[in-house]
């Protein structure tokens, strides 16, 4: 866990719950669980720092903002719990379609055997 300074709270970054991937792109093919899933979950290492009036960020962005998990709320542990939001991540239509090719390759590979 990181080192935490005076006001930062520890962020546990988790995959979209309802609110977050509802109306998210899904190609053909592909299981809509795989929209659920960021790229950074599981990740713990982050902090956020509230703002003047004490709230926390609704959004933290990753990858020079390609990447947007929502806040959520704090879990047993105290600490900010922000979901993948794939309907504002600019990355996850082009994610998405690279997890299609996947599928679509797998289920080539199937059908040769």
């Amino acid at each position: 866990m990181a080192t935490l300074l005076r006001g930062e709270v520890p962020v546990i970054l988790q995959p979209a719950g309802t609110a977050q991937y509802k109306g998210a792109y899904c190609p053909p093919g592909v299981p809509f669980a795989e929209v659920r899933r960021g790229p950074f979950d599981g990740k713990a290492d982050i902090v956020v720092r509230p703002d003047a009036d004490g709230e926390l960020p609704r959004h933290a962005t990753f990858g020079n903002g390609a990447v947007v998990y929502e806040y959520d709320g704090r879990d047993a542990k105290g600490r900010a719990v922000y979901r993948y939001a794939p309907r504002l991540s600019p990355s996850h239509q082009a994610v998405m379609d690279g997890v299609a090719e996947v599928y679509a390759d797998n289920a080539r590979k199937g059908e040769q055997r």
